[in-house]
């Protein structure tokens, strides 16, 4: 679901760009990377690709505020409840990263992804384009986001936490943003049990005496 969801932003920010900007020679402006392996020297090699925007995730954290939920689902049509654990909802630190060779290119490319995500920072089923939730996603349904609202916030690091992110992607750095991809809902639909709905309490009891 996490690759669904970065799968989405990465479609809206790609086709916006296209939009907006013309697609140049029609190849993808954006693509997902793991940026400690490296800008890749030639095609075919590993690393992400080079004049791209590259959309990597460097951190995952529990939003701790949403971590008490009720463990059951009440139905009072059919008067009966059902008990699972409640979502995960996790927030991803997402580095947005301009590989272009060119820094003049590079600069300009980030401005345009920054300025999106401005103009909006939020994507739900319901505000982006069909085909951005079904082109490149997770082949397992399971794996794929039914009904989702992702928030975009732009997180502003220190010198110091620059420095120390990175120094683990390789020490190399390239022109970059920092977003935090908030509310992602993470849960695996598995009912724990079924019950029935508690619809009366009765409190008319007595104990009854030797002589009875």
């Amino acid at each position: 679901m996490i690759s669904h969801a970065l799968t989405i932003v990465m479609n809206e920010l790609n086709r916006h760009l296209a939009d907006t900007y013309g697609g140049g020679d029609g190849s993808p402006q954006v693509a997902l990377g793991n940026m400690a392996e490296g800008i890749a020297s030639a095609p075919g090699s590993s690393g992400v690709p080079r004049d791209r925007l590259i959309l990597s995730m460097v951190n995952i954290k529990e939003e701790k505020a949403l971590k008490n939920l009720p463990n059951h689902v009440r139905n009072d049509t059919a008067l009966t409840v059902t008990y699972q654990n409640p979502p995960v909802f996790l927030n991803c630190q997402i580095l947005v990263v301009a590989s272009h060779g060119n820094y003049t290119n590079a600069l300009l490319m980030l401005s345009r992804a920054i300025r999106f995500f401005q103009f909006k920072n939020v994507f739900s089923q319901d505000n982006v384009a069909p085909a951005s939730m079904t082109t490149n996603a997770p082949g397992n349904a399971l794996d794929q986001l039914e009904s989702f609202k992702l928030v975009l916030d732009l997180y502003s690091p220190n010198m110091e936490e620059i420095n120390h992110l990175w120094g683990t992607l390789g020490g190399k750095q390239y022109p970059f943003a920092l977003y935090v991809l908030r509310l992602l809902e993470l849960q695996f639909k598995a009912t724990q049990r079924e019950g029935v709905l508690v619809t009366e309490v009765v409190t008319d009891f007595y104990q009854k005496s030797a002589a009875d």
